[in-house]
């Protein structure tokens, strides 16, 4: 009865889920649209699988396949904030591979997939309705990759078209490109191939009116007005993506649900709050003697005592209605205090840095370290050295879905909960700190030696953070890779550009009036409409990441913040080479060395021994690195000169038999028998040699089973003839039985009398 009942109820949820897609599932028929992308065709289809999701959609480019799912729930979510979840994962079938693990099956999550699963939310998120507090989930999915289009840009516009094509509240859609840069011409959706030799990697995703939700680039110090053009042109290419999909929704006939309930704040209470709190909190964010935990705290207990009267004065208020009321008091005073004002809650003007101060060489036995200071965040680098084999080798599946190869230069950011005042869990990598760490490695990786001769790693630990630790991490370990050595192209120094803007009450999605301001704090990062973080050099630009908290930016604002960031960037760097304006000469005394030694192959079984067992046993006694160059020569790695001289005593001691002595091809030698073995005997062609196998088949014409039928002891001395070494394992190959023929015998006893005769004539002289 149970099992009959248990049926029936998930029958009806399934029945009633079922009813509610009658809307989109009821569409067997299958749609399809193109898009005519530089000479490319990018094709949008949906109506055909994955039926009972929300919103479904395929993005094909080449034979390049992406399927995007989104499902909402209908019932409101208890969290205050947007739960929006999106997953992109790659599939090892659609690479042709099976996962290299010992399950053969895909396993958590890559540091790829993580990236590009930021990517897709940042240019999906900011056009969700406010107050849809509804648990939504995206999923992308990848089908097929030709390994010559990037499936990351189809996963943004399938996600686009997925919630655009169903009954999701959102105000989209949105469509995104990547632009290349290749011998100075700008490409639409370059391949592989031709982004392995572009200088630009841009993916821009637009909305519609030509404005720009998200960006993301890494590039090799390209020119401001560079830049500036692909995004430009990039918007241009993303409005066809667009009417593609508004297309497709209009043949759908596509009808938004109507959210049960709208978490928004009754006008009524938000004025209450106003009345009891605007004036209070107008005073904090004009005293400028507040630092960050100040006026966190001043803030906060003007919080409490609202929020305690509006209680009083609506007990029926939600507690969402209580605290969301206060915040909108807070930000309407903060952002008016810039826009109305031109007032920042620290006494700066709209492009002003805040104070910054930098220290190298703060740990002497670090291969490289440094301090950076901006306000109140505080970032201290450090910069590790090691052998090229330590370098990053990413698994096969992600080098054959994006192309990723070994890497040997990276940044690990780290966000310890003291930053913040906070108490936390330890350890783990959340999405923040790999996205953080992610951009500020592609703000150094252009100024970094393509052939430099170690690994290298920077850590950036944020010691405090008040705003921007992405781009104090990229001004700290451009300090430490100088400190270190590192022979960099140019200093490197990031920061961060905020937005305070006055929507039109005219037009969704336009822009009133706005301030841009320079070098954010983190309240400002907070209550503000963009982050939009650029790094770079003097000449140029080497990453970019706009985060955008409003429905889409106009270009004109974009290309101011870019103008803003560069002027920044300059002024930083300016203060940075103060401290250290280039890199050291030479490395640090206790800095890592490489060296190529020569072990001659009569003596590499020994110096490798079976299995690599003594090679293994001398990089652990003394931590060196030892990797084999080519037949002769083996590339041994130190992290410190002591470390490298006791590895080289080591192997001269293993290598030094030949040193001593010089054998002749074809020579007759007297050897001495050192072992008695089953197989043969173990000889001595000199004293400080090491021992050598004569093999039964060599010993005598005839054929024995053991040395003693020959009567052979320890310590005899016996006639060998040399025959050179081994060509793969360097031994010597010695032979007695070419010697005991009949006439080899003659011709050995006529070399004896001939010896003696010569012998005797001498004395006899």
């Amino acid at each position: 009865m149970r099992h009959f009942l248990r049926h029936v109820f998930s029958a009806a949820r399934l029945n009633a889920r079922y009813c509610h897609q009658s809307v989109y599932a009821s569409h067997g028929t299958e749609r399809r649209a193109a898009v005519d992308l530089g000479g490319r065709k990018l094709e949008i289809s949906t109506g055909k699988l994955a039926r009972f999701a929300d919103g479904c959609s395929i993005v094909q480019l080449g034979e390049t396949s992406v399927m995007v799912t989104a499902v909402s729930k209908t019932k409101p979510s208890s969290s205050h904030f947007m739960p929006l979840v999106v997953d992109y994962r790659q599939k090892a079938a659609a690479a042709g591979r099976i996962p290299t693990n010992y399950l053969r099956r895909e396993l958590g999550t890559t540091d790829s997939e993580i990236l590009t699963s930021r990517l897709i939310d940042r240019s999906i998120r900011p056009l969700f309705p406010a107050g849809y507090f509804y648990d939504t989930q995206v999923l992308c999915n990848i089908l097929a990759v030709d390994g010559v289009n990037h499936p990351d840009v189809l996963a943004i516009n399938g996600a686009s078209a997925a919630l655009a094509l169903s009954d999701i509240p959102w105000n989209g859609p949105v469509g995104a490109v990547r632009i290349g840069l290749i011998d100075g011409q700008f490409i639409v959706n370059p391949t592989r191939k031709e982004m392995s030799s572009s200088t630009l990697n841009l993916v821009v995703a637009g909305a519609p009116c030509s404005q720009v939700v998200m960006m993301e680039a890494a590039a090799e110090n390209v020119l401001q007005q560079d830049l500036c053009h692909a995004v430009k042109l990039g918007v241009k290419h993303t409005q066809q993506i667009i009417h593609a999909i508004q297309q497709l929704a209009r043949e759908q006939k596509v009808v938004k649900r109507t959210p049960s309930s709208v978490f928004i704040a009754p006008a009524e209470m938000v004025e209450y709050a106003r009345k009891l709190a605007s004036e209070k909190v107008y005073a904090v964010f004009t005293n400028f003697t507040h630092d960050k935990v100040s006026r966190d705290e001043a803030i906060n207990k003007i919080r409490l005592d609202t929020e305690e009267k509006i209680k009083v004065m609506f007990p029926q208020a939600e507690p969402y209605e209580v605290i969301e009321s206060f915040d909108i008091v807070s930000k309407e005073v903060f952002r008016n205090l810039v826009l109305n004002e031109y007032k920042r809650c620290d006494g700066r003007d709209l492009v002003s840095l805040r104070n910054i101060s930098c220290e190298v060489d703060v740990f002497k036995p670090l291969h490289g370290s440094a301090l950076f200071q901006r306000g109140q965040t505080q970032v201290l680098c450090t910069v590790t050295f090691d052998s090229l084999e330590s370098s990053i080798k990413p698994d096969v599946i992600t080098t054959a879905l994006s192309g990723i190869k070994d890497k040997n230069f990276m940044l690990h950011y780290e966000f310890p909960p003291y930053a913040t005042n906070e108490i936390g869990k330890m350890g783990g990598m959340n999405r923040r700190e790999l996205g953080h760490g992610a951009l500020a490695e592609k703000a150094l990786r252009p100024v970094i030696p393509k052939d430099f001769p170690f690994t290298i790693r920077v850590t950036s630990e944020v010691l405090e953070s008040n705003g921007s630790s992405s781009m104090a991490s990229a001004c700290g370990g451009s300090l430490a890779l100088m400190d270190a050595g590192v022979p960099i192209s140019s200093p490197v120094a990031g920061v961060a550009i905020g937005l305070i803007s006055r929507p039109s009450p005219e037009k969704y999605g336009e822009i009133q009036d706005y301030r841009l301001l320079t070098d954010i704090l983190g309240i400002e990062d907070y209550i503000g409409d963009m982050d939009f973080k650029m790094a770079g050099t003097n000449k140029g630009i080497t990453a970019l990441q706009a985060d955008v908290k409003i429905p889409g930016l106009p270009l004109k604002l974009v290309m101011e913040a870019i103008q803003h960031a560069t002027v920044a960037k300059r002024e930083i760097l300016a203060i940075m080479n103060k401290t250290i304006s280039k890199p050291r000469a030479s490395p640090k005394e206790n800095g890592p060395l490489v060296e190529n030694v020569r072990v001659p192959v009569s003596r590499r079984a020994q110096f490798v021994g079976p299995g690599g067992h003594n090679l293994r046993r001398l990089q652990a006694r003394t931590g060196v690195t030892i990797s084999q160059v080519d037949e002769e020569t083996f590339s041994v790695f130190a992290p410190t000169p002591n470390a490298m001289n006791e590895a080289q005593e080591l192997i001269t001691e293993i290598c030094k038999d030949d040193q001593d002595q010089q054998l002749e091809f074809g020579a007759i030698y007297t050897a001495t028998i050192t072992e008695i073995r089953d197989v043969g005997v173990m000889v001595k062609l000199y004293p400080n040699m090491s021992p050598v196998l004569l093999h039964n088949s060599q010993l005598d014409h005839k054929r024995i089973q053991h040395p003693s039928a020959l009567g052979l002891e320890v310590g005899q001395q016996i006639q060998v003839k040399y025959f050179g070494r081994d060509p793969t394992d360097g031994r010597m190959r010695l032979s007695r039985k070419v010697l005991q023929s009949p006439i080899a015998t003659m011709v050995r006893t006529l070399h004896e009398r001939q010896s003696i005769t010569m012998e005797t004539a001498d004395r006899s002289s």
